[in-house]
């Protein structure tokens, strides 16, 4: 098989990648990629993955929750390998993301498509080949400085990713690369296939009536401390009809608040309450930005509807990686339907991880699922030079 997953849950670091490796073990991989629950002692995993898959590219994450092949779950270990037969991938470790330059991903780019030996990229070349997946520090709020410098060396080539959590501690999150755990970091990947594939993002909001403007906020801190000219927390809470005693991750996910974009609604979701009564987002939030607050659809209608739609844009579907917002599985704990939802997932073969945010093409977004879906089929050779 080109793609392999699986997942482990067992507590024992050597035990878990034991069975992962069960699972996904191929006799030529291209790259592993997997995503670890924080409940895991990270030197014990990283030395368990070197000493088990020596001499083969690993990258990961640490999660909010992980996709496995029963749906949801949590303290687990899941992941994907990637047979040579069918894939070539590259990855570079971008270390120090707190001094990150717009124009360093220039470097990250252009080194990796020398890797995998293609040239400058123009809107004729290789999109149809090749996809890019970011893995990034969750806690950094670099999110945005990093997805729009890679995005903008690296178009046409698609490109998603997600940012690693830590449960909901909100503390420190890792990226793995070159056999150990960093933070700070992220891990860029590009990944050429002769499959056909979709990157693509998806929501379940729409925009209501109800609008507000930041009148005060910090956006490199993703703090809001006024909305409306009033203390944030709230002027949001009266927006949306609560208390503001009980706003918390829960309402969060329930009433989020969306921005447009290029002509495009997209959710900036709210972290936590601060003590001072500002609201923290999971995303930069400009002064003088309106914010609408949005209404959700049926969280597992809308996303049963919208991977049906990309398995039949590629005919059948062999494996989607995706990146789900914590946000939604709170949300779809809320309302009940995360047996639902885990039956979704399940049923379209999906592997991933509950993330802190989301990259898509040049932009960090929240609570949308993310990912690429690959095709079962694989192209004729004239079929991908021509793509």
């Amino acid at each position: 098989m080109p793609a392999k997953r699986g997942f482990s849950a067992a507590i024992d670091p050597v035990d878990a990648v034991r069975q992962l490796l069960a699972q996904i073990d191929q006799p030529a991989m291209a790259l592993v990629v997997f995503f670890a629950s924080p409940i895991y002692d990270r030197e014990a995993l990283a030395k368990a993955i070197r000493d088990s898959m020596p001499g083969i590219e690993v990258i990961g994450c640490t999660t909010a929750g992980e996709i496995t092949s029963e749906g949801y779950r949590e303290n687990t270990l899941t992941g994907v390998s990637f047979g040579r037969a069918d894939y070539r991938a590259s990855i570079r470790l971008v270390s120090d993301l707190d001094r990150f330059r717009m124009e360093a991903g220039s470097t990250v780019v252009q080194e990796l498509l020398g890797d995998l030996g293609l040239g400058p990229l123009t809107a004729r070349s290789v999109p149809g080949q090749v996809f890019g997946m970011l893995l990034i520090d969750g806690m950094s709020r670099q999110e945005e400085v990093v997805v729009s410098s890679i995005s903008r060396f690296l178009d046409p080539v698609p490109l998603f990713g997600g940012s690693a959590g830590d449960g909901l501690d909100f503390g420190v999150t890792w990226v793995f690369a070159h056999g150990a755990f960093h933070t700070n970091a992220a891990v860029l990947a590009l990944i050429e296939t002769n499959h056909p594939f979709s990157v693509f993002k998806l929501d379940h909001f729409r925009p209501t009536g109800k609008k507000m403007v930041v009148t005060e906020a910090d956006p490199a801190r993703r703090l809001v401390m006024e909305i409306n000219a009033e203390k944030a927390a709230p002027a949001y809470a009266k927006m949306v009809g609560l208390d503001e005693r009980d706003l918390n991750p829960m309402t969060f996910a329930a009433y989020p608040v969306v921005v447009r974009v290029g002509g495009e609604y997209h959710v900036r979701s709210i972290q936590k309450v601060e003590e001072d009564g500002s609201l923290r987002f999971y995303c930069g939030i400009d002064e003088g930005l309106v914010l609408t607050v949005a209404d959700g659809d049926d969280i597992a209608k809308n996303l049963d509807q919208a991977l049906t739609r990309v398995a039949a844009e590629l005919g059948s579907v062999e494996l989607i990686l995706g990146f789900d917002c914590i946000l939604r599985r709170l949300e779809a704990e809320q309302k009940q339907k995360t047996l639902i939802v885990s039956q979704v997932l399940k049923r379209h073969g999906v592997v991933g991880f509950n993330t802190y945010g989301e990259q898509y093409r040049s932009m960090h977004v929240n609570q949308t699922f993310t990912g690429v879906a690959i095709g079962r089929t694989t192209r004729k050779p004239e079929e991908r030079r021509a793509s």
